[in-house]
């Protein structure tokens, strides 16, 4: 067992695993059972869906359009707002997320598809948004790459942001489409110290090898970027300067930043989180989210859930800018451009078959 773990969290960002707040029953499972060390194994499903592209109209996303090879996330982060989307699919926001993976294993066939339909004219597609495209499983897999491999052909332009260092992988893709202004890739760092890394997000990849990613991509002539997320008031929001320095020592030309929401039942999962490795500071750290989030542990509303509000937030967000402004990094990538978008050669018949 990694030292500094509780019993039964090895690997995992929660031992918890509640109820859906959809759930009408609920049980409570045997205090004196517990989960032992490495004793919960990842699952993975056949996500059966018949679509891939979907439509977002947030003022607070880059983007109209994204897709998501994977429901669920195999990084265990334990602060991740995409948790209570497991709830939908009658599952738990807790070890659920995090050990239940749905595959959606046409993925590649339904992009080709989508791409072909005559109303679809090259728009910007962001390739992850919910769980990460380059989770573990990916490399086994090769879901992402594959659909990768089709925007490549059709010249789809496409920006990517994940946890995972797997993306160096596919670095001459992404290469071969920023040749057309189409690609860009944004890497999320939280911190860099890697004990509070190991606890936080614990089957991610380490700083250290995203920021290598980072320059991989960058030497193949990809526009990459950091994203310095989430920003934890109280235990990681003086790390941004050093974050911003040594993404742009690697090749990074943009970078931004996102303040720590919870939602749903993500509070009480980072809750336990903060007694079973901060328990000293816990209170801190959730006084000063509730600063930013007026008194709560979220904020759902535009233009507010991504950077939060009040005096706290305004120094964060100083701290980032100033930050940025010193390393040379922009606010933002260029544009996306789609005027080297095609369609794709051919259909995939057997596919089409299949799926009437």
């Amino acid at each position: 067992m990694s030292a500094g773990l509780p019993p039964g969290r090895h690997g995992r960002g929660t031992v918890l695993n509640p109820s859906s707040r959809f759930d009408r029953l609920s049980i409570d499972p045997d205090p004196e059972a517990g989960v032992e060390d490495g004793g919960v194994r990842t699952e993975f499903l056949e996500d059966t869906t018949r679509s891939l592209i979907t439509r977002n109209d947030s003022p607070d996303i880059p983007f109209e359009f994204s897709i998501n090879p994977y429901r669920g996330c195999e990084h265990g982060c334990v602060y991740c707002y995409a948790r209570p989307y497991h709830e939908y699919l009658g599952l738990s926001a807790g070890l659920d997320f995090e050990t239940k993976i749905f595959v959606k294993t046409d993925a590649p066939e339904l992009l080709r598809r989508e791409l072909g339909r005559p109303s679809w004219k090259g728009d910007p597609i962001g390739l992850s948004g919910v769980t990460d495209c380059y989770q573990p499983v990916e490399r086994r897999l090769g879901l992402t790459r594959r659909c990768l491999e089709v925007m490549v052909e059709c010249r789809q332009p496409v920006g990517a942001i994940t946890k995972g260092a797997l993306v160096a992988r596919d670095a001459e893709l992404f290469g071969e489409l920023a040749r057309h202004q189409a690609a860009d890739v944004c890497v999320t760092i939280t911190t860099l110290d890697e004990h509070l890394r190991r606890t936080l997000e614990p089957r991610a990849a380490t700083a250290d090898a995203r920021l290598d990613a980072l320059a991989r991509l960058a030497e193949r002539g990809v526009p990459v970027g950091v994203m310095v997320a989430p920003v934890i008031p109280g235990l990681t929001d003086h790390e941004i300067p050093r974050i911003l320095e040594r993404a742009r020592e690697a090749g990074a030309s943009f970078a931004g930043f996102t303040m720590l929401r919870l939602p749903h039942g993500v509070g009480a999962l980072f809750g336990e989180w903060l007694t079973a490795h901060v328990p000293n500071q816990r209170e801190k750290i959730l006084g000063r989210l509730r600063q930013v989030r007026h008194g709560r542990l979220t904020d759902a509303r535009f233009g507010h859930r991504m950077s939060g509000d009040g005096p706290l937030a305004d120094l964060a967000s100083q701290l980032f800018q100033r930050a940025r402004e010193r390393t040379g990094l922009a606010a933002r990538p260029r544009p996306l451009s789609s005027a080297a978008f095609r369609k794709p050669a051919r259909p995939c018949p057997l596919f089409d078959q299949r799926s009437r």
